[in-house]
């Protein structure tokens, strides 16, 4: 049987993206906004000369959007409700 864990339902989405953004390996990664209703991860190394790349989904098959964000691959994920894709 499978078992997860989580703080609330209602905040899982945001804790994972704050999870995500600490563990990032470059610490390459931030939160558009601070408010919790707008869930964008967007790269601190974007070089606005370029075109920038953004992608989203529903939420719960990380690390997909998030995982995607850096260097020659995705600008920004939005991250939506849990399995609303």
């Amino acid at each position: 049987m499978s078992q997860f864990f989580f703080n609330q339902r209602a905040s899982l989405v945001n804790d994972v993206i704050e999870g995500t953004i600490i563990a990032s390996p470059w610490n390459n990664l931030a939160r558009l906004e601070s408010d919790p209703a707008i869930r964008v991860v967007v790269r601190r190394d974007l070089n606005k000369n370029n075109v920038a790349v953004i992608s989203g989904g529903g939420s719960g098959h990380e690390p997909a959007h998030v995982g995607f964000i850096g260097k020659g691959m995705l600008t920004a994920a939005v991250c939506g409700d849990l399995f609303a894709s």
